[in-house]
C-alpha cells in the first residue's frame, strides 16, 4: 500500500472520529480505511489506536504520529501546489517601480512583451528615480542601479550591467579637441548628473578593484539622461552616459565614444522583491525575463 495514502487515511478517520465516517468522507469501505490504519501499524511495530465497540481514541504514540502525518500531508499539498504553479499561467497585477530612463527603455518592453504573451497578466508599472521600499509600498518587484544597501527580507537578483561611456559630438570634439586618456578630462567641459541637490561623479574601473571618481569642470547641471545626452550632441561638452542610451546617436555619428580602450564602469542593475516562502510565478517569470533580455540591450 501507498505509505503517504495511509497516513491520510488514517488522519482522516482521526478528524473524524471513526472509520465509518472516514470511509464515507473518503468514499471507501470500512474494512478498507481499517486495512490502511493496520499497514501502518504493522509497519511501524506500534499501536496507532485503541477501538472499542463503542469509541477510538489514539494511544500516546499515535497522538504524536498523528500530529507528525498532518505536517508531512500539508508538506506534500504544498510541494504539489508548488508545481502547479510553475505550470498555470500567470495572472493578476504585477506592480514594479523602475527608475525613469531605464525603465521606459529597457525594463518596460520586456515586460510587455511577458503581457502580450500571458493575456491574464495585468502590469502596474511605476517610473521613478527615487528608491522605493517594497515592505511600505505597493510594489512587487523593484528595478534598481548602482550599489544597493543590504536590506533585511529583501531579495536582490543583477539582471543587467549597464557599460558607461564618455562621449561627445563632433563640433565638440573639432573645437576643443578630443581627450586620450581620463586625465585629459580635467580640460574640458562636461554636462553631468544631478540629483537630489547632488553631483554625481564620473567612474572608472581602477587596478585595485575600487573605482575611480572623476568630476570634471561643468556648468551645465542636469537630473534627465536624455537632456545631458540631447545637450552633449548639441556640443555643449563631454557627457558620461550608458552605452545603451547613446548608442544610435554613436552609430549616426552624432556622438562620438570618447576613450574607447578604457574599460567602461558597469553599473549593475538589480531586480528587488520581499523574500517570500513561495515566490509567486509572475514575479518569477518576470525577473528571469528581465536577466534573459537585458544584457543583450546593454550591447
Amino acid at each position: 500500500m501507498d505509505r503517504l495514502t495511509s497516513m491520510a487515511v488514517f488522519v482522516k478517520a482521526v478528524d473524524l472520529g471513526s472509520f465509518a465516517a472516514a470511509a464515507d468522507s473518503l468514499e471507501l469501505s470500512g474494512p478498507m480505511v481499517g486495512k490502511h490504519v493496520r499497514f501502518l501499524e504493522e509497519r511501524l511495530g506500534m499501536r496507532l489506536l485503541t477501538r472499542t465497540t463503542r469509541r477510538q481514541s489514539l494511544t500516546d504514540f499515535g497522538r504524536a504520529y498523528y500530529e507528525r502525518c498532518r505536517v508531512v500531508l500539508a508538506e506534500a499539498e504544498a510541494a504539489d501546489a508548488l508545481a502547479a504553479d510553475q505550470l498555470a499561467e500567470p495572472r493578476g497585477k504585477l506592480r514594479v517601480t523602475m527608475p525613469v530612463h531605464f525603465g521606459r527603455r529597457c525594463v518596460a518592453p520586456v515586460l510587455l512583451q511577458l503581457a502580450r504573451q500571458y493575456p491574464a497578466l495585468e502590469l502596474d508599472l511605476s517610473f521613478s528615480d527615487r528608491f522605493a521600499d517594497l515592505a511600505e509600498e505597493d510594489h512587487d518587484l523593484a528595478i534598481r542601479t548602482g550599489d544597493l544597501e543590504s536590506k533585511a527580507g529583501v531579495i536582490a537578483r543583477r539582471v543587467a550591467r549597464q557599460r558607461m561611456v564618455v562621449c561627445a559630438s563632433p563640433s565638440y570634439v573639432k573645437k576643443h579637441g578630443r581627450p586620450r586618456q581620463i586625465a585629459d578630462l580635467a580640460q574640458h567641459q562636461a554636462i553631468v548628473y544631478r540629483r537630489s541637490g547632488r553631483v554625481r561623479p564620473w567612474l572608472f574601473p581602477s587596478e585595485d578593484q575600487s573605482a575611480l571618481e572623476i568630476l570634471p569642470a561643468n556648468r551645465l547641471r542636469l537630473d534627465d539622461l536624455d537632456a545631458i545626452a540631447d545637450a552633449a550632441t548639441l556640443g555643449m561638452g563631454l557627457a558620461w552616459l550608458p552605452y545603451w542610451l547613446v548608442r544610435e546617436r554613436i552609430q549616426a555619428g552624432a556622438l562620438i565614444h570618447l576613450l574607447p580602450k578604457q574599460p567602461g564602469f558597469l553599473y549593475d542593475a538589480y531586480a528587488l522583491w520581499l523574500q517570500t516562502p513561495q515566490l509567486p510565478r509572475k514575479i518569477r517569470l518576470a525577473v528571469d525575463a528581465l536577466a534573459d533580455a537585458l544584457p543583450d540591450l546593454m550591447t
